[in-house]
């Protein structure tokens, strides 16, 4: 082995056109100017099939990012992988998919369809649930009841309507011969159902609440819903509170014995808790107050080694023969940090989707644990505590490898507070350049790149010629910057992407790069 590398990963920093909706240019950062003006750097392709996304029209997330920064190669995600499964059939043809038809139909049950109404790609598409509504009625089953979660986030952040409206279209046209499909409860996806990394399971409980006892305010429509709560708080999509669809004061899709419930996003973070409220014999991180007998299943296995959920329908992808595997096959012991948003990055996803260790002698993980309040309010989050860490992992002389990531720059930039995310760049800034003062003092190496981008493009333009706030990622190319203070490298040209990055850290480590991965960029 060389010297050890530190790895920096920015997350949701990425290369913009530095117009008045890009806060990584508008940020104060001395440090990434200084590198990016004397180092050998490239900007990386993060998103689409570079990260094994259907097109270059979807843009990347976390998870694709880390999988592919991980594993140094291209496995079909997400969106992909369950477009490919249900086009081939494979998907209506698997034992979990004809165990819930059968069980709605033998007991003409009603089949619940849970998850995230967009077509953002990065934890759902609707489309997948439109062809799985179609798919039940051909099959025989006779109630459907949807429960939508509301986006803002991947898409723009008012677009609800739209999908909805899409939505409810379809069912008027399957709707009759004895066929009833209806929206039945739904809300923001930061507000209900959808937490991550069991960080806030009171937004679980809501959902819990509101999906399956149908408690909660009740309206006739979900764009009755959207309408009233816009009126009164003025909150963008994601942020829109729970809501019960109910007729004569009753809910009209609550969740009962008998019942099937899917979770159709395919994204695993958001997905775990509540899968585990559904099928934990002994759950006991809120009162449930009434657990439906019901067959639940996920689109995809959100955890394979935990098992959750039980049932899904579309296998995940295998990801074998990670960077990390390779570096405890040459003994080279490893650390790992994050706070809470984005620590399962560097472990679980790093690791091609496995949440326990390669090795626990030669891997070491720490959490810093995220503050439970808006990301606005302190757009600082734990950057001061992770590059702690890292500085300290560096003056131990332990490790060969080291990565972090920061936040900041993606979990700000989701809530389109441009001011918020202009400090929150700069301080990762901040955290970069205490981390490049450990690393020349240890002569160890240092490389800096990101997943994907956000913070970089925050503002964009409406259909009507308005200015309006982004709170999606961004199609934009990453940096990727070598510093060391005692050899020069060459960056080879070429058009290289997230999944360059592990062979170029093996390289880097003096390793033969695996013939199965991507190249090396060095």
């Amino acid at each position: 082995m060389k010297k050890p590398i530190v790895l920096v990963v920015m997350d949701g920093i990425g290369k913009g056109k530095g117009d008045r909706g890009d806060a990584v240019k508008l940020a104060h950062t001395p440090t990434l100017d200084m590198l990016l003006n004397s180092c050998p750097h490239t900007f990386l392709k993060a998103h689409g099939t570079a990260v094994g996304l259907p097109s270059d029209a979807d843009m990347g997330n976390s998870e694709v990012g880390h999988n592919a920064l991980g594993c140094g190669q291209i496995y079909s995600q997400g969106a992909k992988l369950v477009d490919e499964c249900i086009k081939s059939g494979d998907l209506y043809k698997s034992q979990v998919w004809q165990d819930i038809v059968s069980n709605s139909v033998s007991h003409d049950s009603a089949l619940h369809f849970i998850g995230l109404l967009s077509d953002g790609n990065v934890h759902s598409n609707y489309n997948h649930l439109k062809a799985l509504i179609i798919k039940a009625k051909e099959s025989g089953v006779k109630r459907v009841r949807i429960h939508v979660l509301l986006d803002g986030r991947d898409v723009p952040p008012t677009s609800a309507t739209g999908y909805v409206d899409d939505l409810e279209k379809l069912l008027a046209e399957l709707n009759g011969d004895g066929f009833d499909a209806q929206i039945a409860s739904g809300g923001g996806r930061m507000k209900v159902t959808m937490d991550r990394y069991q960080a806030n399971w009171d937004m679980v409980r809501l959902g819990w609440e509101t999906h399956v006892l149908g408690e909660g305010r009740q309206f006739s429509s979900a764009n009755e819903a959207i309408r009233t709560y816009r009126d009164e708080l003025n909150v963008i999509d994601q942020d829109l509170p729970p809501f019960v669809i109910a007729k004569d004061g009753r809910p009209v899709g609550t969740i009962n014995d008998g019942d099937s419930v899917v979770l159709f996003n395919f994204r695993g973070d958001r997905a775990i808790e509540i899968s585990m409220a559904f099928e934990d014999a002994d759950f006991n991180k809120f009162d449930r107050k009434r657990v439906p007998n019901v067959i639940y299943a996920g689109m995809l296995e959100y955890d394979g080694d935990l098992k959750i959920p039980k049932r899904y329908l579309v296998s995940p992808p295998n990801i074998r023969n990670t960077l990390s595997e390779l570096l405890i096959e040459h003994g080279i012991k490893q650390y790992a940090v994050s706070e809470t948003q984005k620590y399962g990055h560097m472990t679980y996803f790093w690791n091609g989707n496995r949440l326990q260790k390669f090795s626990e002698n030669l891997e070491v993980f720490h959490e810093v644990p995220s503050d439970k309040v808006p990301f606005d309010e302190r757009p600082w989050m734990k950057s001061a505590e992770i590059t702690d860490k890292v500085i300290e992992a560096i003056n131990s002389g332990e490790y060969g490898f080291i990565r972090c990531n920061y936040p900041n720059g993606d979990m700000v930039g989701h809530t389109g507070n441009l001011d918020a995310t202009i400090l929150a760049v700069g301080a990762v800034d901040l955290g970069i350049s205490r981390i490049l003062n450990a690393v020349k003092e240890r002569d160890a190496l240092l490389i800096i790149t990101a997943d994907h981008g956000n913070a970089d493009d925050m503002i964009e333009i409406g259909k009507s010629g308005e200015v309006q706030v982004k709170t999606a990622h961004s199609l934009n190319p990453v940096p990727f910057i070598i510093y060391d203070r005692t050899t020069e490298y060459k960056i080879k040209s070429g058009n290289f992407g997230l999944a360059n990055v592990a062979p170029t850290i093996a390289r880097l480590l003096g390793l033969d790069v695996p013939k199965v991965w991507e190249e090396s960029m060095i």
